[in-house]
């Protein structure tokens, strides 16, 4: 599926839901891309990308940002606490801030910096014990502490479970984050990002409906 349609499906969600055009924004998932398709989404105009792997972006995005203006790059995989520094450098956002060990080395990096990426807090709001994130009974104290942190706390970040309905775990992500004052939502993938525009997400994460099948990871 081509970027003009993946926008196109956006749009119309978008006004489907009541939803001002341009409230969502898409971040084109390019992890494990290869390079030509990047370059191609960049050639259309595509300027918000996400990667998983602090390595990979920092051996990608240097150069593609110095030949693209106005690139804005988001981290949108398990953060690693050693990864955190160079992470600061390279990423505007980042969506995985999932424990209070990451939280606290953010905020001495982001004092030492003086600034730091807005973040987002992913939530597992499955519940999964293999998925990061904090769990949704714990979110309202882990904000108040990010916050207490002064960290950028944006929004909260969710990936439901694979073999359930992603609806109730969208409206409970968009209920806590009300419930703390916050505006971003970060939700829906591609085969599920017109639910969660629905739903209210102002970032929908779509890789492989833009770029296809990845490649493997070396």
């Amino acid at each position: 599926m081509s970027l003009a349609e993946i926008k196109g499906r956006i749009a119309t969600a978008e006004s489907a839901a009541g939803r001002a055009p341009g409230s969502v924004t898409l971040i084109a998932v390019s992890k494990v891309q290869p390079l030509d398709r990047v370059i191609a989404a960049l050639d259309q105009g595509q300027r918000v990308f996400g990667e998983n792997y602090v390595q990979e972006a920092a051996a990608k995005w240097p150069d593609l940002r110095a030949r693209f203006a106005g690139v804005e790059l988001h981290m949108i995989g398990p953060l690693q606490t050693n990864k955190a520094k160079p992470a600061l450098e390279l990423f505007d956002v980042i969506h995985t801030l999932d424990r209070p060990s990451l939280a606290e080395r953010l905020a001495r990096l982001a004092q030492d910096r003086g600034a730091c990426p807005d973040l987002f807090v992913q939530v597992n709001t499955g519940a999964e014990p293999q998925k990061a994130g904090i769990l949704p009974d714990d979110a309202d104290g882990f904000i108040a502490s990010c916050r207490a942190l002064d960290l950028p706390v944006r929004g909260l970040m969710c990936i439901p479970p694979e073999d359930e309905d992603s609806t109730p775990h969208f409206r409970h992500l968009a209920t806590i984050a009300a419930r703390n004052g916050l505006t971003g939502l970060s939700m829906g993938m591609s085969g599920d990002f017109e639910t969660a525009i629905a739903e209210g997400a102002t970032h929908v994460r779509v890789g492989s409906a833009i770029f296809g099948a990845r490649a493997a990871r070396a």
